[in-house]
């Protein structure tokens, strides 16, 4: 068989095969923007993305602006973008790509794209991607890593197949343990280790909403967002949902590699936390979200009038529990009162909600929010550290001018 990583290699044709158009198919990207410091936060346009905060290039990184978290659902052009290793995909054949099943199952498959979404019954779940790593700017002391603001997340209706149903049509073994996910992203030096994820095969076969999915709200995946395929974990971080996915390897034991360990852990302490500038004495793997919640509308920094009413919104989530309520305070945290919740689109979902507020005079003014989810977590108003840069949960806030 051919390279599988030659699909998603640069391209000067564009890869419209199968009868299909630009809408549903093989997909090329344009001409990139030039390299630019992660530092200077300008706002760039990549093929298929409306304007987004530059971070880096390559390989690139792209944050949505805070005013799109007003809504529940991101819209795909505004979706953030992340990768881990250089050069990324920027076609994909589908008359070529398939989908390989392989290691300890009994009947190994390599799957098409038409087969994925007709031998398959397809589902959907309403789900929030977000970087371990989104508000790592905001650390302090600051940590190493890509300085994200806020808008390292979005939220997504994703479709696709139930990946428990792929492993049972390849028969997985019960000496299956561990399932290793691999996309055509791949380093182009040797010494750059591979991005692999894992997961267990007891965690996907209890499970019905990690899916493998084609399809980002109604429509195909975009390029920059794992064309033509995405591994989708609900409720974790979005290290573990694996871009233009195109190998699966069941494996009869746990899985290590550099993205594993040392990558992608925190301390092994109850808040995933140390004292900042400690070394922690052992570390985990990162897995469930925690509690956050953000104003994002109005902006920080906007005058408002004194005596006029104001409409704060912003979205709230979880790693899966759901959110029960959001509080909202502008006296400092003294005092806390409800906000109103907006519909219910799954636990695993962004929370809209919405309040509103009448300043009384003139002068700074601090308003804050946090969330509660089913269990009980919240945030608390000291931020927790740690050195990755992972994990953030404070209360957050923004500031307005009255008068």
């Amino acid at each position: 068989m051919d390279d599988p990583r030659a699909l998603g290699r640069p391209s000067r044709r564009v890869l419209l095969r199968a009868g299909v158009s630009a809408a549903a198919g093989g997909l090329i990207l344009g001409r990139w923007p030039g390299a630019m410091a992660a530092e200077t936060r300008r706002l760039v346009s990549f093929p298929e993305k409306t304007d987004l905060i530059l971070l880096a290039t390559r390989p690139p990184e792209l944050e949505t602006p805070m005013a799109y978290f007003d809504r529940a659902i991101t819209p795909n052009e505004a979706f953030f973008v992340r990768y881990h290793v250089f050069p990324i995909p920027t076609s994909v054949d589908l008359d070529r790509w398939r989908l390989e099943i392989k290691g300890e199952v009994g009947r190994p498959l390599k799957l098409s794209m038409a087969e994925l979404t007709g031998k398959f019954p397809k589902v959907s779940v309403t789900a929030v991607n977000q970087c371990s790593g989104n508000s790592r700017a905001r650390f302090a002391p600051r940590v190493l890593g890509v300085q994200w603001g806020d808008g390292a997340m979005g939220n997504a209706v994703w479709t696709g197949a139930r990946l428990s149903d792929l492993l049972k049509a390849a028969s997985v073994k019960a000496s299956g343990v561990d399932v290793t996910f691999n996309g055509l992203d791949a380093p182009a030096f040797p010494t750059v280790p591979d991005f692999v994820k894992a997961l267990g095969v007891s965690r996907i076969m209890n499970d019905p909403d990690v899916i493998v999915a084609y399809e980002m709200n109604g429509q195909r995946l975009p390029m920059l967002n794992g064309f033509p395929l995405r591994l989708i974990v609900p409720g974790w971080y979005g290290v573990y949902w694996v871009k233009h996915l195109f190998e699966i390897t069941v494996l009869r034991k746990p899985f290590e590699n550099y993205w594993t360990k040392p990558a992608y852990r925190v301390p092994d302490t109850p808040c995933g936390c140390v004292e900042p500038g400690t070394t922690p004495r052992a570390t985990v793997p990162i897995t469930r979200m925690t509690v956050r919640s953000f104003i994002a509308s109005p902006v920080s920094g906007t005058r408002v009038a004194v005596g006029q009413a104001v409409t704060l919104r912003g979205i709230a989530f979880d790693g899966g529990y759901g959110i029960r309520e959001v509080l909202v305070s502008e006296d400092g945290g003294e005092v806390w009162r409800r906000a109103t919740l907006g519909a219910d689109l799954g636990r695993y979902s962004f929370r809209e909600w919405s309040t509103t507020w009448t300043p009384d005079h003139p002068g700074p003014a601090r308003l804050m929010v946090r969330a509660v989810n089913g269990i009980g977590e919240s945030q608390g108003t000291q931020p927790l550290w740690n050195p990755t840069g992972y994990l953030r949960n404070v209360v957050e806030h923004i500031d307005l001018v009255v008068g």
